[in-house]
């Protein structure tokens, strides 16, 4: 009889937070993920940047919370999107750690769990990717249904023709006003490459283009960085269509919509490495439902891989006890906890530009006042071995994308004024690196080995390895480290290398 009564009490629950389909709308919020394809923090309006111009993204953080110590997982793309979508550090995927492998199966991932509770679950553009999904068990994109027929004139070389807005809308149409919705909008912006002179074409000033001291001031820097910017600016435009579609559909109050990116921008010391330029993320969140004190500069750290279990949450379901990451729902009631003081970011496998396909394992906790990164391989070359021949895109330091910029550093790397930016970018690295924020923001003086930041040293990397055990990072724990030895399934040119055969 009382389990009965119990039965008959969780029932009745369900009813009410959930309600009846066929009698009334399902009151649940929608949610709206919108990420672009290598964006730094630094570039967008409400973060302070003076020359892209990216409404939507403002007025969402002006609408409801700007996250400014947002961090992605691992500055890498299938990596970082497979923490997404499980709540999960990449050390705890497996495979999923490398890019160009796969999201085993046996990973919850939010999109799922919304599915099988009634959502209708859609993306468009870049979902999870790159990738093999077949060889992980799944027949899918994770990120939902796939929509992408309609297609429009890119106004640059190098944008894609997918009207991402556009293939929004026409999922909207195929979702009934009952039933709650997720969908993710993935542009392939401002990833690489680009068309040469767009930022010019579109009237922006050189001279007021932003350059961080970790590149060399010039015209070709600055003019690569405005045609950067251009795409930043093409992702925030499918964003505020999307936005006027909820508009026009009374659904945008009732839905909870973030703007981000995987990961930083694709220059030298930016995608692929810990460092901010590479890791450091915007975010933004609105939901008038469920955030209080709208326009607020959330200091908080946060990883994206808390955005899973707050999409679980927010539609009122349990989170998985695999998910390790937090859900950001106190943070959206107006708590700032003293607990979110550091967030945790990873690399394994980038393009595997190093002898026998090797990644550049490492490990970094950032705090507000520190930056400390743990190389456990230092004798690896971190942006890829100069040696094109070891690389499977078959470039110098592949790690690092092909641009004016990079270009222009690997051609004067010996001249008086070059070398240091050069090294900072394509050089090996000690196993320990710590940087002072308050007098380094750009992170480019290593202080570790200091007597003076020992004891901050020790701290940093206490709490760094002391996480990664809790969290059961085989690097630490122990056990089958098998990063270097997973398949690649990306292109690999007729140069590059094939991984080496595990060790028995």
């Amino acid at each position: 009889m009382k389990n009965h009564i119990i039965l008959s009490l969780v029932v009745t629950s369900a009813f009410f937070v959930f309600g009846s389909r066929a009698t009334s709308a399902d009151t649940r919020p929608n949610i709206l993920f919108c990420i672009s394809d290598d964006q730094s923090y630094a570039h967008t309006g409400a973060n302070g940047d003076p020359v892209v111009k990216t409404p939507a993204f403002d007025r969402i953080a002006g609408e409801g919370l700007r996250f400014v110590h947002a961090f992605c997982d691992a500055p890498t793309c299938g990596p970082s999107r497979s923490a997404i979508l499980t709540g999960q550090h990449i050390w705890r995927l497996e495979e999923a750690g490398n890019i160009h492998s796969t999201l085993p199966a046996k990973f919850a991932t939010y999109t799922e769990l919304l599915r099988k509770a009634g959502y209708a679950v859609g993306f468009t553009g870049k979902g999870w990717s790159p990738g093999r999904l077949e060889a992980g068990g799944r027949t899918a994109n994770p990120a939902g249904r796939e929509f992408q027929k309609l297609r429009s004139k890119p106004p640059f070389k190098g944008i894609r023709n997918t009207d991402y807005a556009g293939n929004f809308q026409n999922f909207l149409t195929q979702v009934s006003k009952d039933q709650p919705f997720c969908f993710w909008l993935g542009t392939s912006e401002p990833h690489r490459g680009y068309q040469p002179g767009a930022g010019q074409l579109t009237g922006k000033d050189p001279a007021q283009a932003i350059v961080p001291p970790i590149f060399p001031d010039n015209d070709i820097v600055r003019n690569d960085i405005l045609d950067y910017l251009v795409e930043v600016e093409h992702f925030d435009e499918m964003v505020a269509r999307a936005i006027a579609a909820l508009e026009a559909r009374g659904e945008l109050d009732n839905t909870l919509v973030v703007v981000t990116s995987d990961h930083g921008m694709p220059f030298p010391r930016g995608k692929a490495s810990l460092y901010d330029a590479g890791s450091r993320v915007p975010l933004a969140v609105r939901w008038p439902g469920g955030i209080v004190k709208s326009g607020r500069a959330v200091k908080a750290f946060v990883n994206l891989s808390d955005l899973a279990p707050t999409f679980l949450e927010v539609a009122g379901l349990g989170v998985p006890e695999m998910m390790t990451a937090r859900s950001l729902v106190d943070v959206f009631k107006g708590y700032d906890p003293a607990s979110m003081d550091a967030a945790f970011v990873a690399m394994e496998r980038h393009d595997g530009c190093r002898k026998g396909g090797k990644g550049y394992p490492c490990r970094a906790i950032r705090t507000q006042d520190y930056l400390y990164i743990h190389n456990f391989e230092p004798t690896r070359w971190p942006s890829g071995s100069p040696d094109a021949s070891v690389c499977a895109r078959s470039i110098p330091f592949g790690e690092i994308d092909g641009s004016p910029t990079k270009t222009y550093m690997m051609e004067h790397r010996n001249e008086h004024g070059m070398a240091r930016l050069a090294e900072l970018a394509f050089g090996m690295r000690p196993a320990e690196e710590l940087y002072e924020l308050s007098n380094d923001p750009h992170q480019m003086v290593n202080v570790a080995g200091n007597n003076a930041m020992a004891d901050m040293q020790a701290t940093l990397r206490q709490r760094l390895f002391d996480h990664l055990r809790k969290t059961g990072d085989p690097r630490v724990v122990g056990g089958t480290v098998d990063w270097d030895y997973y398949p690649y399934y990306g292109k690999i040119s007729t140069k590059g290398w094939s991984v080496d055969e595990k060790p028995r």
